[in-house]
């Protein structure tokens, strides 16, 4: 009995076999599937067509990865697609909207060179205060906010149940604020 990928390879098959062919049959059957995926993330159409983009070039970076026999192509494509776009949502988070200092600046603050070292300052006093916290808090809270991970990865990661990851997080932050809080205070730095 002969399988089917020896039979009649797969579009994605094709892909991975640089049939040219298959690149405008992937996109005919897949793009529908992939689009209402990636419609899920915005409302911009420019954004949303960023995204398919961006899906349909991992689609054909992974076409070599692709195995008829775990799953079919729409799964594997949809599990491409959606991978994409939680990692676009997850930039999407991270990302800061800039706003216009209204203050008027303290003479000399406009000097590169002491912005800098009050950059450093305050990174110090944070790295100070985190290696405070005990062990789980800070391990967790070191995995969310310097390595980047989400609180499933983390939970999954160091094995702690995610209500408890998200708990450890929440009461570090608070607790990481409180005393650079303190610090502050106890230099006369807090202008409160």
């Amino acid at each position: 009995m002969t399988s089917r990928s020896a039979a009649q390879p797969t579009i994605l098959e094709r892909v991975a076999a640089g049939d040219p062919g298959a690149v405008k049959d992937v996109l005919s059957r897949y793009s529908a599937l992939v689009w209402s995926l990636a419609s899920g993330l915005s409302r911009d159409p420019h954004e949303i067509e960023d995204v398919v983009q961006d899906i349909f070039v991992d689609v054909w970076r992974s076409s070599k990865r692709y195995d008829p026999r775990v799953a079919s192509e729409a799964t594997f494509i949809a599990t491409i697609a959606r991978r994409r776009v939680i990692d676009r949502r997850r930039r999407a988070g991270r990302r800061v909207d800039p706003e216009p200092l209204e203050e008027e600046l303290a003479p000399g603050a406009d000097d590169p060179s002491l912005r800098q070292v009050d950059i450093e300052d305050e990174a110090m006093q944070a790295k100070e205060v985190l290696a405070e916290l005990s062990g789980d808090r800070r391990r967790v809270l070191e995995l969310s906010v310097v390595t980047g991970l989400t609180h499933r990865e983390i939970a999954a990661d160091t094995g702690i149940p995610l209500g408890t990851v998200k708990s450890h997080i929440r009461r570090g932050l608070v607790e990481v604020s409180e005393r650079l809080k303190a610090r502050r205070v106890a230099h006369g730095e807090d202008g409160e």
